[in-house]
């Protein structure tokens, strides 16, 4: 729906919605200020990150690529398995009892500063718009004008290039589970020759044309779970952005009354999701800090302090006792440390670059053969490195007249490739003298990787072995 002109927000309803339940565009003003500027690097870092990831090798793998195919997930260096897929709890429990932390101490830092979704509204198709159609007084007119060729004109070209932004995004996006090269030879191949690849970037595609050219901040409103954590994990100490009450009130024009308030309404203006921060925290407030810049060049302009809207606790802005430190802190940094210490300490230890799994073989659990006792194992070697490896087994207990016969060779496996071997230990019958435990040896290179497996050697009642001649 159309906006039909400037609407002032309350605290009994979401300004974004009218009354009827249509939505009410909002176009907010472009800003220039410290944060604006810190925001908008700090974004141009992270859509960087999101497109160089795939293309960075480490350890011969891109830095994050999820090969579902293959069943491979390679995260920063670290390649894991299916098998391997439990350590994610600890990496999601650090992370996410980090992220309460930063809540507690800054509120909403992580929705106004790195949230993918803001950082693809606020830093490429916000930026597209006022490219085409202009500052926020030139929307607004644009979108209450008639449908006339220079309308028609702007908003094709508005809209291609969203389409084209919104493909490339999911196309990067696509890169993180099919492989840069394999990708390039899909495009080049045409749509019906991957079909279920090329469905997925085109809804994909849609979705985010729709998020970004009509939803926009409805879903940070109304979707997202988020902001309403928020009532939860902060209190009277956490740093929010806040309007000095004490100070502004009451708001008029200069000269005319005692607030440094002077109801310009510049704040309501940039605001991304149309609230006016002066009636205090709000849901839809993402921390942005747009306000701050706003207020802070209208007091330059007027000749008074900044910092009327300013990052503060409640406690700050009403010149009361301010706390950084919390039990609460203390416990979820506790917490943060204690999952992502757990992580860093079994991917340093538990998780190698070689995956080797035994089994006993179906059948007899042991086999006679004139004068020697077998057992039959089965082992499966994986390769998670991008390059080849060589692996060389032997049997630790060798001196007590274990022999092993079928994998004592050196095993040359595939870049990212598996093998499966039989083991055959052997032991002469003058030697055996019961069931024991066999100590298995395998060194892997690269990486000087050393494994030992210990399995259950069986035999019969080695009395039966010995009986002297008859």
């Amino acid at each position: 729906m159309q906006s039909s002109g400037p609407k002032r927000p309350n605290l009994d309803s979401v300004t974004t919605i009218n009354s009827d339940g249509s939505h009410y565009v909002l176009h907010p003003a472009d800003v220039k200020g410290r944060f604006t500027s810190m925001r908008r690097v700090f974004g141009i870092v992270l859509l960087a990150v999101y497109v160089l990831l795939p293309w960075i090798p480490i350890n011969g793998a891109p830095a994050v690529f999820l090969d579902v195919e293959n069943r491979r997930f390679h995260i920063m260096g670290l390649t894991l398995i299916p098998q391997d897929l439990w350590v994610m709890f600890f990496a999601i429990t650090g992370v996410g009892f980090a992220l309460f932390c930063v809540t507690s101490l800054l509120g909403r830092l992580w929705c106004g500063w790195a949230c993918p979704y803001t950082v693809f509204l606020e830093h490429v198709f916000r930026r597209i718009e006022r490219l085409v159609e202009g500052d926020a007084p030139a929307r607004k007119k644009l979108d209450v004008s008639p449908w006339t060729g220079r309308k028609i004109t702007l908003r094709i070209i508005k809209q291609t290039l969203y389409v084209i932004c919104a493909g490339a995004i999911a196309h990067v996006f696509m890169s993180y589970f099919v492989s840069l090269p394999r990708l390039y030879s899909y495009v080049q191949e045409g749509p019906m020759a991957h079909a279920t690849v090329f469905t997925f970037v085109v809804t994909l595609t849609a979705i985010l044309w729709f998020c970004f050219s009509m939803f926009r901040e409805q879903f940070c409103i109304l979707m997202c779970p988020y902001g309403r954590l928020q009532s939860a994990l902060t209190d009277d100490d956490t740093i929010v952005i806040g309007y000095d009450e004490k100070r502004g009130e009451p708001r008029g024009a200069v000269g005319k009354t005692e607030g440094a308030c002077i109801d310009c309404r510049r704040c309501i203006n940039v605001c991304p999701t149309g609230i006016d921060i002066r009636n205090g925290l709000q849901l839809e407030c993402i921390g942005c800090a747009a306000c701050i810049d706003a207020c802070d060049e209208i007091m330059i302009k007027v000749d008074r302090p900044k910092g009327l809207i300013r990052y503060d606790s409640h406690n700050g802005l009403n010149r009361q006792k301010r706390r950084i430190l919390r039990p609460r802190i203390y416990a979820y940094m506790l917490l943060a440390l204690l999952g992502l210490g757990v992580l860093a300490t079994i991917a340093s230890s538990r998780i190698r670059p070689y995956t080797i799994e035994f089994n006993r073989m179906r059948g007899a659990p042991y086999y006679m053969d004139g004068s020697m006792v077998r057992n039959h194992f089965q082992f499966r070697i994986l390769n998670k490195r991008n390059q080849p490896a060589t692996v060389t087994m032997s049997i630790k207990n060798g001196d007590e007249g274990f022999c092993l016969s079928g994998a004592d060779g050196v095993i040359t496996l595939p870049a990212m490739g598996e093998m499966q071997r039989t083991a055959v230990v052997i032991i002469a019958n003058e030697a055996y003298t019961g069931s024991k435990d066999v100590v298995f040896t395998i060194h892997a290179e690269p990486g000087n990787v050393t494994f030992e497996q210990t399995v259950r050697f069986l035999g019969p009642d080695p009395r039966s072995l010995h009986l002297p001649p008859k």
